[in-house]
């Protein structure tokens, strides 16, 4: 019984040392280059120069014609030739009601012939208004021009084209104008560079449909893949977009490729060239580099789609979506005759799926109740510690019910019913992401090899179940690594079922240990772990100099009344204790926005005035109407117009650029903007369903605050600063059209 115990409490710190140790699965190697590779010294040497003082440079601004200026000069230093073009443009979104628009100035330089179909490669110069982009995306502009300073010298087979777009961050509105170039016409395939972070791996996480020349591309010429088909699925899913959403329409053949770690850095003035790390961009030159050169000398001749994905960033495994589907069908129809001649189909898959669902609510109650007890994103600073006990917890809830309820239910059992579950699993996920197949193939594909050479030798079953535990491991914790950064902002409890199906098969090889150790013992120590693990995470400093508060101040006055208040975004931790106590806060939301905030009353600001919006022209037809405005910022750098749902707005935009706004896929509140300094006196066009006059809420926000809001600034706490919105004054109104 000792011995038994003893080797249960040793399975459970092994398990959870496997966890924490799963991002050696993803590693960035030292900068290391020879002479005519990728040097990414020389590369952040140039990016520095570029972003000069590094101070934001949003599309539009004085600054970004600083930035632009100097990346023209450097390309000409590099002895390229620079295209400037200057246009007033606007794109949508397929994913939202909004289109925004703004003047930029794209940067265009010519590699090789000038005839032949053309790889693109893109990245964007301007910045959001809250930081300077060393990494959004001056990784990528740091990579497009030591790209370009290697392949000037060398033969290509056709054009190679570097576009620095301006405005990505403003709605993609430089990659839409790029579709408007008569360059863009000869592109045939894509290479985009982009961040969500200030360091760690490069991963691929894009492709266009059907991808399967951009694979045969990617999986024969970069040596450190880090890529997924399911990736690839979850990027067309989600809300986020970059650049390639906008070029999709093309059909080019794609990869886009970004950073994501350290999000706190993120669209924050952290976003700075201290935080970017040299390996993550020398990782990046070498991808780029090397598929710079595969596709300057022409496409893949692979058709179809292909599911993907790699193991520790050193093999990477392809195959037709097609095989990938009927291997699927396969296992899922041996594993189910499996489980029905070893009578697993009631008792056995209750278990399995209890446990499992018994460790993702554990791991959500005891988060919520941290949560609960610790307001804001305690987390921020150390979330390794979290996501550790997030793992020690849902470890405790599988441990529970295998051990309660499953006691009496043979290991071999219990291994089929799993197997089982995990590919019923992924044949749910493929009708919604069947990228994600790929991952639901060989583990179980190990472990039926194991069961069919049982019949001649016995313990091979076992061997079987082990080696499908740890191919499980080796692909399923990579891609638990990845979620962990893409779900560090929260919410964090979407890591426990992926977690909870890397352990499960682990507590059911250890089955019979379990069941002959002491019951008290194991499950005590095991609370004990989970119990310290949560007392740690929630003991630790929340935030710290690198991983900050998010901590917005804005200014806000409402017309006509002139009403001001002050509006804080933070990540819902509790104010400074000054900030109560010269203030009365409340929640609440503001006219525009859905988003909870503190707000309190703020002093007016004399002078202060809201854009103005001149309707010169209506026309009617029937239940229809286009409307044309002229807008007139009074001081504000953007100009937001947002219109309710019933609104019912066909197309927005300006001359040249009118794009539609509604989609069946989207809803909620229609949104048009316009940014930067030629927004003063620019003209929109609105088609809208609809003969009745509308609502519009008109927002005008200028980046910082003013004097008054000196003390505000002061008492910000020491490790905290704006992310995603700056500190900015708005001044809103209302006008009926």
């Amino acid at each position: 019984m000792r011995r038994d115990t003893l080797l249960a409490f040793g399975v459970i710190l092994l398990i959870l040392a496997a966890l924490g140790a799963k991002s050696f699965l993803l590693s960035v190697p030292p900068v290391q280059y020879a002479p005519g590779q990728f040097n990414a010294e020389r590369a952040k040497a140039r990016v520095t120069f570029v972003l000069g003082d590094q101070r934001p440079h949003p599309a539009d601004s004085a600054a970004d014609d600083a930035v632009r200026a100097r990346l023209v000069a450097t390309l000409q230093q590099m002895g390229l030739k620079p295209i400037v073009r200057d246009q007033m443009a606007c794109n949508d979104f397929k994913k939202t009601r909004l289109v925004a628009c703004a003047r930029v100035r794209n940067v265009i330089a010519i590699l090789g012939p000038t005839t032949g179909k053309a790889l693109l490669l893109s990245a964007h110069y301007d910045s959001v208004p809250v930081g300077p982009g060393a990494s959004d995306d001056g990784i990528g502009v740091a990579t497009l021009l030591e790209v370009g300073s290697i392949l000037k010298d060398k033969p290509s087979k056709r054009p190679i084209i570097l576009l620095f777009n301006e405005g990505e961050e403003l709605g993609l509105v430089g990659a839409r104008a790029f579709l408007a170039d008569p360059l863009s016409r000869n592109v045939d395939s894509l290479l985009n560079f982009e961040a969500r972070g200030v360091n760690g791996p490069v991963t691929m996480f894009e492709t266009n449909q059907p991808n399967g020349a951009a694979i045969a591309a990617y999986g024969s010429t970069v040596r450190r893949p880090f890529a997924s088909s399911l990736s690839t699925d979850v990027a067309r899913l989600i809300p986020n977009d970059t650049d390639v959403t906008a070029y999709k329409e093309r059909g080019w053949v794609t990869l886009n490729s970004a950073i994501m770690g350290n999000e706190t850095r993120y669209h924050s003035p952290g976003d700075n060239l201290s935080g970017l790390d040299p390996r993550s961009l020398q990782d990046m030159g070498n991808e780029a580099l090397a598929l710079a050169s595969t596709l300057s000398s022409g496409l893949p001749q692979a058709k179809g789609n292909r599911i993907f994905f790699d193991l520790a960033q050193s093999v990477f495994v392809q195959m037709p979506l097609e095989a990938g589907a009927v291997a699927l069908l396969l296992l899922l129809l041996m594993f189910g005759g499996i489980c029905w001649r070893r009578r697993a189909l009631l008792r056995g898959l209750a278990v399995v799926l209890g446990a499992l669902v018994a460790g993702g609510v554990l791991a959500w109650l005891a988060l919520t109740l941290t949560s609960f007890l610790r307001a804001g994103a305690f987390w921020r600073a150390h979330p390794e510690f979290s996501f550790m006990a997030l793992y020690a917890t849902t470890l405790l809830g599988e441990l529970a019910v295998l051990h309660w309820f499953g006691s009496k239910v043979e290991t071999q059992r219990l291994r089929a019913a799993y197997w089982l579950l995990l590919l019923v699993l992924g044949a749910a996920l493929a009708l919604v992401a069947p990228g994600g197949i790929i991952y639901f193939l060989f583990p179980p594909a190990a472990v039926l090899l194991g069961i069919i050479v049982s019949r001649w030798f016995a313990s091979a079953e076992w061997i079987g179940g082990l080696a499908g535990t740890v191919l499980l491991f080796l692909a399923w914790g990579e891609l638990l690594s990845a979620l962990e950064e893409l779900f560090s902002p929260g919410p964090l409890w979407i890591v426990a079922p992926i977690a909870a199906i890397i352990i499960a098969p682990a507590l059911i090889e250890a089955h019979g240990i379990f069941c002959h150790a002491n019951r008290r013992l194991v499950f005590g120590w095991s609370a004990l772990i989970a119990l310290l693990a949560w007392l740690t995470a929630g003991m630790a400093p929340a935030y710290s100099r690198d991983h900050q508060e998010r901590f917005t101040i804005e200014h806000v006055t409402e017309f006509p009344a002139g009403k001001s208040s002050w509006s804080i975004l933070n990540d819902g931790r509790r104010l400074p204790a000054w900030y109560e106590r010269t203030s009365k806060w409340r929640g609440g939301k503001l006219s525009f926005s859905d988003r909870m905030r503190a707000i309190a009353p703020a002093p007016s600001l004399p002078g202060i005035k809201a854009p103005s919006i001149e309707p010169f022209e209506i026309v009617r037809n029937g239940g229809e109407r286009t409307i044309r405005l002229r807008l007139t910022a009074n001081g504000s750098e953007r100009i937001l117009l947002v219109a309710p749902a019933e609104a019912h707005i066909r197309t927005a935009g300006v001359s040249g650029f009118i794009r539609p706004i509604a989609d069946e896929d989207s809803s909620g509140k229609y949104m048009i903007s316009c940014t930067g300094r030629s927004c003063d006196g620019t003209e929109l066009t609105i088609d809208l369903d609809n003969a009745k006059p509308v609502d519009f809420t008109v927002v005008g926000a200028r980046n910082g605050l003013p004097a008054a809001a000196a003390p505000l600034i002061r008492a910000r706490p020491r490790f905290a600063r704006p992310q995603y919105v700056p500190d900015e004054t708005l001044a809103v109104t209302h006008i009926k059209i």
